[in-house]
């Protein structure tokens, strides 16, 4: 038996992510000031678009091929394996073309009566053929977490983050825009450049590591079969992911929209925006980068322990991660609440970020909890459930947006309270159907520790806040994160270790 590899996949995929979640990082802040919050809203309003059409090509595949190849690996069945992936990068090739070539034709309608603002026609045709290249590359990312080869798609993703830095910084120096209308096309010029570095490099990995595993004389399965395996755990999940992502685009349409109806000019709507979603959540949401680390990996690793009929180890498995995630919430949202101000000015030098930052931390402890639900269902093949689920709470968050974005004295608030009541809903929803097939070992105990460190968490930041001088700002803020996560990050090394009670 190979041994249990779920710790060091972990840290090396949250290892990776941290590093281009960085680079991810940089980016937007080296965006924000080329764009301005006006430009930074309609960079945002884009974005959803990209991500719908993204969801209908590719939806559910990285889940599915890594559960089909975590399943095939453990038996060394490499023929079927390879034959797998060899006819999914067929299919979605196909049928990615069909629907970039149809995003790039209606790219003037889509900006003119969907998106409603004619500067983003030319960003949408650009980002078309990232579309298709982001498609393949799941398939091929699901192969190397499906087969614990996290190294190779980690390393590539740190490259192309930073070729997107590059990328970014040199068209807009050789070119010297100065408008929003070009800056956020050469953005998503950036991202088109930058997936399809990250394609090349990804397949030429794969057939140098396809060449390493040895032959075997497992039966060959016919290749509509093994397409049909993994359509099957995907189409659930590309049609829960195109479902809630078009109603969840249409939540970030209609927001300018419910803005300007409460008296706010439309400028001004997109300027809010830009420093709520474009700005405010990035910071909050960054650590998000290790959870979503920890679901991918988790969902190969419960899909293999429910395949060797391993209960009790998928079952300790989900709650360390539940644990953890939990713990990180916390952790985000006490760095969040002692540092608001200074986060805003930190990051984007901006002054006006504070109330957002401070507001919006209280969702922080549920969405990321209720985000690792998602991988865990995943990882029990409980993709019905999921779209269900997502629906729900995709409906749950149109209407929330639409009526509290509309009141004037509530206004962009609106998105943070709806955030916080969907992440309750979705954290609800999801921990229901897991009890349904597991037991949970989280006692009232563990809670009352995680709680305690999170108390421990915010007066230990509070008097660091008053102790260290702030003629040192970026050290002082630099150091008081550092320390928060680190203290984090020894006690979730321990529940991931901890294996008894």
């Amino acid at each position: 038996m190979r041994r249990d590899r779920f710790l060091k996949n972990s840290l090396i995929l949250i290892s990776s992510n941290l590093i281009t979640g960085v680079f991810g990082f940089i980016f937007s802040i080296i965006l924000s000031r080329e764009l301005g919050a006006e430009g930074m809203g309609l960079y945002g309003l884009v974005m959803p678009i990209y991500d719908l059409f993204i969801c209908l090509i590719s939806g559910g595949m990285v889940a599915a091929i890594s559960r089909v190849a975590a399943v095939y690996f453990s038996k060394d069945d490499f023929r079927n394996l390879n034959r797998s992936i060899d006819i999914s990068l067929l299919f979605d090739c196909v049928w990615a073309l069909i629907i970039v070539s149809l995003v790039f034709v209606y790219a003037q309608y889509i900006s003119v009566y969907i998106i409603k603002d004619v500067r983003t026609i030319h960003a949408i045709q650009v980002m078309c053929p990232a579309m298709l290249f982001i498609a393949l590359s799941a398939i091929l990312k699901g192969y190397f977490y499906g087969t614990s080869n996290i190294k190779i798609p980690a390393f590539i993703d740190i490259l192309e983050k930073f070729l997107r830095i590059v990328v970014l910084v040199t068209i807009v120096t050789l070119f010297s825009l100065d408008d929003v209308k070009n800056t956020v096309t050469a953005a998503y010029v950036t991202l088109t450049v930058g997936e399809l570095v990250s394609f090349v490099l990804l397949y030429i990995a794969y057939k140098i590591k396809k060449s390493h595993y040895k032959f075997n004389f497992t039966a060959a399965e016919d290749k509509l079969q093994l397409l049909f395996n993994i359509l099957v755990i995907s189409f659930p999940l590309c049609l829960n992911g195109f479902l809630s992502t078009a109603i969840s685009a249409a939540s970030t349409l209609i927001v300018p929209r419910r803005l300007v109806g409460a008296g706010i000019e439309y400028s001004m709507a997109l300027s809010m925006i830009g420093k709520f979603k474009g700005m405010s959540l990035n910071i909050i949401f960054f650590p998000m980068l290790i959870v979503m680390s920890i679901s991918t990996v988790l969902i190969p690793d419960l899909s293999e322990k429910i395949e060797k009929k391993n209960y009790w180890d998928a079952e300790h498995r989900i709650s360390q991660v539940l644990k953890i995630a939990l713990l990180l919430g916390i952790t985000t949202m006490v760095i969040c609440l002692n540092m608001p101000n200074s986060l805003g000015e930190l990051f984007y030098g901006r002054k006006d970020l504070g109330s957002y930052i401070k507001f919006c931390s209280f969702a922080a402890p549920i969405a990321f909890t209720s985000a690792t639900t998602f991988g865990i269902l995943n990882g029990l093949g409980k993709q019905n459930i999921i779209l269900r689920n997502s629906l729900i709470v995709a409906f749950e968050e149109l209407f929330l947006l639409y009526v509290l974005t509309g009141i004037s004295w509530i206004n962009i608030y609106g998105c943070g309270i709806s955030l916080i009541i969907t992440s309750i809903t979705t954290l609800a929803l999801n921990l229901y159907e897991i009890k349904r097939i597991c037991n949970l070992n989280i006692s009232k105990y563990d809670m009352f520790i995680i709680i305690l460190l999170g108390i421990l968490l915010y007066f230990v930041l509070a008097i660091l806040n008053n102790v260290l001088p702030s003629q040192m700002f970026a050290l002082k803020n630099l150091s008081m994160i550092a320390i928060a996560f680190l203290i984090s990050l020894v006690f979730a090394l321990y529940i991931l270790k901890n294996r008894h009670k």
